[in-house]
């Protein structure tokens, strides 16, 4: 992935965890996988970013986790969003609104 994508991604990576544990409960590894799938494959999220922004996150009050057993009976740690983590939420998406609004009228500058 080019250096900027990273970056987006990086600065976006709440907004999109959150977003993805408000539809459903799901581990690390799956939430990650998730976000590639609806991307169409254009977002990819490393373990080596998505785990520290996970724990971070549970610290901040906006995620949960709980261990639990998958089908294959291993024991995952399962994410779901805090009632907290929905305010945030929405605060990040009014927040991603404004950007793409600013960098469209940036971008329609004539």
């Amino acid at each position: 992935m080019p250096k900027s994508q990273r970056d987006v991604l990086q600065g976006t990576l709440d907004l999109l965890v959150l977003k993805v544990l408000s539809r459903e409960d799901l581990h690390g590894y799956a939430i990650a996988n998730r976000i590639q799938a609806i991307s169409d494959s254009a977002l990819r999220v490393e373990e080596g970013s998505l785990y520290p922004a996970l724990h971070r996150m549970e610290e901040d009050g906006w995620v949960k986790a709980d261990w639990q057993k998958n089908d294959a009976g291993r024991r995952v740690r399962v994410y779901s969003i805090t009632k907290a983590g929905l305010k945030q939420l929405a605060e990040e998406e009014r927040r991603w609104a404004d950007l793409t609004a600013a960098v469209g009228r940036v971008l329609r500058y004539a």
